[in-house]
């Protein structure tokens, strides 16, 4: 068969970057054994797959499909797992700060200097109305 370009996959995927990534799948799919949808005429996975989406013989939003799911950490439907020292590390951090808290002594006393820097604040505002 005659050579397939970019220009004749373009017509069906127009961003030539989905193009790489949708032709990379499909060659993956290939390679693992999937059908193919057209004859291979000695070429390899990712020409195939180049081919098959420039004759439109696969299912483009299908493929699209197929590398989300492939992406996919985790399926829709399952469940999350819990971390195994997610409460070990959650026991730390509470011992961690009650430690804190136990070295604090008592309530703090301020120092002449805090109570004269409080004492030459001043409230009053001319644009604030006291009475409101």
């Amino acid at each position: 068969m005659a050579r397939v370009t970019v220009e004749d996959c373009i017509e069906n995927v127009p961003n030539r970057f989905e193009l790489v990534v949708l032709a990379a799948q499909r060659a993956k799919q290939i390679s693992g054994g999937a059908p193919l949808m057209i004859d291979r005429d000695n070429d390899k996975d990712a020409v195939v797959a180049l081919r098959e989406i420039a004759d439109r013989a696969i299912d483009i939003e299908q493929l699209n499909e197929d590398i989300i799911q492939s992406n996919c950490t985790r399926h829709a439907g399952e469940e999350f797992e819990a971390i195994p020292f997610a409460g070990e590390m959650q026991d730390e951090v509470s011992r961690d700060i009650a430690g804190l808290m136990a070295e604090e002594s008592g309530p703090k006393t301020l120092s002449e200097e805090d109570v004269e820097d409080i004492d030459g604040l001043s409230f009053e505002d001319e644009n604030i109305d006291v009475e409101d």
